[in-house]
């Protein structure tokens, strides 16, 4: 079993392959540990991707074999499954991803990591790539799979706010930021039917592109809310950018991330951050985007 552990001031990559010659990477903060593939309690009828239940000291966790619900690598038959499982910590849930072999640990800085080429066929599963020793590492959209296999899209019917909330919210315009499609959907999802408009943005550096823009035209949002892992410009420096613009230093502040974890809400706070919340319960982040309002 190997235990994972962080840096504070840099994006760090679990590197590992799914049985072809292609390279992936996750973000380490997602990572809560490394074991080998256990005998799998099987689960019939499930999504083709899911290979079964582990039991980690005790309690089930999901099993998702990466290669299957990508496309990519080599499927293994369901009762031969070997290799290791990342045992992932993220929107408040923990999911095991089966892969073929786990390689390394190394970091690279966020300028260094760029969406996907268009038009290369890479996929909708890859939120970014990098190179590691002129290696072309593809960084999967983590929450964009499980979301799929597991089916926890979330809906904006369960919002029940207050007369009062509603009325701060009515008509807000918003600033989402967030380079995966699910993240600003669902986000969307929940803000829009409460009277807010929602601007929408894929990474922090376009983010911030466009407030500069909105600003000269005395059309600034009234907050920002920010996933922290993108590509180009992550959440931290896109808050830390903000406060140090005299045009957009007073904005307020929301970093969603389906990172867990004080380390976390204390980058965010330190970088500039009014709030942080961990993605991605409906009702708090309406509840969140309200008490941002009434501020």
């Amino acid at each position: 079993m190997a235990q994972i552990s962080y840096s504070d001031d840099r994006l760090e990559l679990l590197l590992f392959d799914l049985g072809g010659a292609q390279r992936f990477g996750i973000n380490v903060l997602k990572v809560k540990e490394i074991i080998s593939c256990p005998p799998l309690t099987l689960l019939p009828q499930s999504h083709p991707a899911i290979k079964g239940i582990a039991h980690l000291r005790g309690s089930p966790v999901t099993v998702i074999e990466l290669a299957q619900a990508i496309g990519r690598g080599h499927v293994q038959p369901q009762e031969q499954c070997q290799g290791s499982i990342i045992i992932t910590e993220l929107n408040r849930s923990m999911q095991g991803l089966l892969v073929h072999q786990v390689d390394r640990i190394t970091y690279c800085e966020w300028k260094d990591v760029l969406p996907p080429p268009v038009g290369t066929g890479i996929g909708s599963y890859i939120t970014g790539v990098t190179r590691v020793d002129g290696a072309l590492i593809q960084i999967l959209d983590v929450e964009k799979i499980i979301g799929e296999v597991i089916k926890s899209e979330v809906s904006s019917d369960e919002v029940m706010l207050g007369e009062g909330a509603l009325a701060l919210l009515h008509g807000r315009r918003v600033m989402v930021v967030d380079d995966s499609i699910v993240a600003r959907h669902q986000t969307a999802n929940t803000l829009e039917p409460l009277g807010m408009k929602c601007v929408m943005m894929r990474d922090g550096r376009e983010a911030l592109q466009a407030l500069k823009s909105l600003a000269r035209e005395e059309k600034l949002v009234d907050m920002v809310v920010s996933d922290i892992e993108m590509p180009e410009m992550d959440g931290y420096t896109l808050a830390r950018e903000i406060r140090a613009n005299p045009e957009l230093k007073h904005l307020y502040i929301l970093l969603h991330t389906s990172l867990n974890g004080a380390i976390n809400t204390e980058k965010a706070h330190k970088a500039g951050a009014n709030n942080v919340l961990t993605k991605f319960v409906t009702i708090e982040l309406a509840q969140a985007v309200a008490q941002a309002m009434g501020a």
